[in-house]
């Protein structure tokens, strides 16, 4: 060991373990003199470590994840005898290579959520407290093959308290690192190759941009040549279309504030996707930590609240509706405001509406939920007031004639934390022809103020402040909407004629099922306290309207950029979620069978990580339908499948459930009632290996009429 590093031991704070804990933490660490500043050495009372979080990577690279552990257990013997952080994990992009210089410099980053700081490793993101970091901070690391054989015997053992998740596809992993954001409210890091590794992530990025989830993807490119700069600038532009912030850092010492800038605009506004390109060759380099600018934590989303007097309009738009209705989106679960959204539901005793990701934010069967009049309610509401959702194919665009023409729009979004966007003047069907445009919006995000239409108000603040100052107009002057009005009757009739349409499908006692016996005893059988994640074409839809949610963030589906493919990615977000914070809790995973094609292989991630899905596959044979095994025979009589199969169409009969058992999880083939019902309990009592359950119901089931004849015939 040198001289230098042995000094360097000498001044390294002493590490402490917690009781039952299997590796040293480190101690408080006293501030360093000239670093007060910088706040390197300071404890804040408040800084205490959440639960730590995941991360996601491509499978490939699984091989090079190497835990670094010294001989006696208080830190890592580096390429010179250096110790490094106890636990750390390298996900190096190269298996040659290893990015300990880069991760070196990525320690130091704390840009973050309050009061806390991310590690960003290339290859998983792990939060960590400010002494942690003052350790992390002493020394530019190096490591490479020359040390291999040091950890050789070690290679299994994971950072401390971290996770890290090698999934089979880029385009899952990017998935699910976005669904850990809207799960927790911290970006989940992806970690990609460049090429068609970028290629498949876009997909990923897309789809949290479109969702306003928060997720920050990492990509190892090629050198910083000339000609590599080039390829690099196409791919930062070509991601700046899909992400809110794109950048590669031009030197190692930059990379700090590009991570932690790459946080703050993921988090800040609008939450969105951000993507950092790091150069291959970053990863050799040597640099003196001193010429490293550290970042200061970043602070908090500022909070702003409306103007009085525009939440005052929005308050007496409301008092005047004569059919009301509240609608709650997953921007409103991504808040954290089920609390004051609830107070207004039951202090004006108003009908909401959930929509497929905001189910939960007020349990399902609370008496004023109006899922199963949702036609009903939207055609004929007078004044709709958005919590967290967007007027978007979802909503059906705000229009005629899912709408009445003169409706008022209250809109109230997650990306926009608030906005009102009120439309006419008047209530009446009477007063359509000489309607006048009325709109106030409510924003966090200024730019969206006067879009599609111009405002005659605008309320720019965030969801729960705002909530909170609708809720004192109405402290000041209480009003209740009539339980008894005419409005709540015929609500209530609709939702009672729909439960009984729907009760009647599910009682049928032919095979194969149909959905709505499926889905029927499913919910029989689901606990409260489940995640449930929906894909498919029908049984996306008809399971929405039948599986309940009691709480918020609890369930995941296509999202606002219907995205197809999504399903295993996010059920193993949410079970990493549930594993991690709630042991015990288990994620039903509902596909259909043509859904499950896009992800299936992601069942050996799930296995591998003895993860608790329990995994429902509906198959009908089909994209909305198929054929019978019979039906098949017959048809190829005729020719080949290619000429005479309908695309829609899968193979009959196919036995997914094979998939898990092949990966050593628990597998089900069920026809009936009974053996669903039996094959489900078993699933969900045994908490020791993940269970796949296909479902064989007849091809040709479909949803029940809708009130719209073109809904039914387009699947809408």
């Amino acid at each position: 060991m040198t001289t230098r590093a042995k000094h360097d031991l000498a001044q390294r704070p002493a590490t402490s373990s917690p009781p039952g804990s299997g590796s040293p933490q480190p101690a408080p660490a006293t501030p360093r003199s000239g670093r007060e500043g910088g706040g390197a050495g300071r404890v804040h009372p408040c800084h205490t470590p959440p639960p730590p979080l995941l991360a996601l990577l491509p499978l490939k690279y699984a091989h090079a994840l190497l835990a670094l552990r010294g001989p006696k257990g208080l830190g890592e013997v580096g390429r010179h005898g250096e110790r490094l952080p106890s636990g750390l994990v390298v996900a190096p992009p190269l298996p040659s290579r290893c990015l300990i210089r880069l991760v070196a410099l990525l320690l130091s980053v704390r840009g973050g959520v309050p009061q806390l700081r991310p590690t960003c490793l290339p290859g998983f993101f792990r939060w960590v407290t400010p002494c942690q970091l003052a350790v992390h901070r002493e020394r530019a690391v190096d490591m490479s093959e020359s040390n291999l054989a040091q950890r050789k015997e070690r290679d299994e053992m994971q950072v401390s308290g971290a996770k890290v998740i090698a999934q089979a596809l880029k385009t899952q992993a990017c998935y699910a690192a976005s669904a850990v954001g809207y799960l927790t409210g911290r970006p989940g890091a992806c970690l990609v190759v460049s090429g068609p590794g970028l290629i498949h992530a876009l997909g990923g990025m897309a789809n949290a941009n479109m969702n306003c989830w928060i997720r920050i993807l990492l990509l190892r490119n090629f050198s910083h040549s000339a000609t590599s700069k080039i390829d690099s600038l196409r791919k930062v532009e070509a991601c700046r279309l899909y992400s809110k912030f794109s950048a590669r850092p031009s030197s190692i010492e930059a990379i700090p504030s590009i991570i932690e800038k790459a946080v703050r605009s993921s988090i800040y506004g609008r939450p969105g996707a951000c993507y950092v390109d790091i150069p291959a060759d970053f990863v050799n380099l040597q640099v003196k930590m001193n010429s490293v600018k550290y970042i200061e934590c970043c602070m908090p989303p500022p909070v702003s609240m409306a103007e009085t007097s525009a939440v005052y309009m929005a308050a007496s738009v409301i008092r005047n509706a004569k059919q009301p209705l509240l609608i709650i989106g997953k921007g409103a679960a991504y808040a954290h405001a089920e609390e004051g959204i609830r107070k207004l539901v039951e202090q004006c005793k108003l009908p909401f509406l959930p929509t497929p990701m905001g189910k939960g934010v007020i349990p399902d069967n609370h008496p004023n939920c109006v899922g199963a009049a949702r036609s009903r309610a939207l055609q004929f509401a007078d004044v709709i007031v958005l919590f967290g959702a967007r007027l978007n194919w979802i909503l059906h665009f705000g229009l005629p004639p899912r709408y009445q023409p003169d409706v008022k729009f209250i809109q109230v979004r997650r990306e926009a934390r608030f906005k009102i966007r009120a439309v006419s003047s008047g209530l009446s069907l009477s007063a359509i022809s000489s309607a006048a445009f009325f709109v106030a919006f409510v924003d966090i995000c200024a730019e969206e103020l006067g879009n599609n239409v111009r405002p005659a108000v605008t309320l720019l603040g965030d969801i729960n402040a705002v909530t909170k100052q609708l809720l004192e107009q109405f402290d000041k002057t209480p009003w209740q909407f009539p339980p008894e009005s005419k409005w709540w009757k015929a609500l209530r009739e609709k939702m009672k004629s729909n439960e009984a349409v729907s009760k009647k499908l599910a009682s049928k006692k032919s095979l194969p099922m149909n959905y709505y016996t499926v889905f029927y005893h499913v919910q029989e059988q689901l606990p409260r306290d489940c995640f449930v994640v929906s894909e498919g074409a029908n049984t996306m839809d008809i399971g929405r309207t039948v599986l309940q949610n009691y709480l918020p963030r609890h369930r995941l589906d296509a999202g606002t950029f219907g995205t197809m493919g999504v399903g295993l990615g996010f059920a193993i977000a949410a079970a990493i979620v549930a594993k991690d914070r709630n042991p015990g809790q288990r994620v039903i995973c509902v596909a259909g069978d043509s859904a499950f094609g896009f992800s299936g292989m992601e069942v050996e991630t799930i296995c591998r990580y003895n993860l608790p899905i329990v995994l429902l596959v509906v198959n009908n044979n089909g994209i909305y339908q198929g054929f019978d095994i019979n039906t098949w025979k017959e048809m190829l009589k005729f020719g080949d499948a290619t000429a005479v199969a309908p695309p829609h169409s899968l193979l009959p009969n196919s036995h997914y459930e094979q998939v898990m058992t092949a990966f050593g999880g628990k597998g089900y083939f069920v026809q009936t009632p009974e053996e669903l019902q039996k094959s489900l309990r078993q699933g969900l009592a045994d908490t020791t290996k993940p269970s796949l359950i296909n479902i064989l119901i007849e091809p040709q089931a479909a949803r029940k009429p809708q009130d719209f004849h073109w809904l039914t015939r387009s699947n809408l």
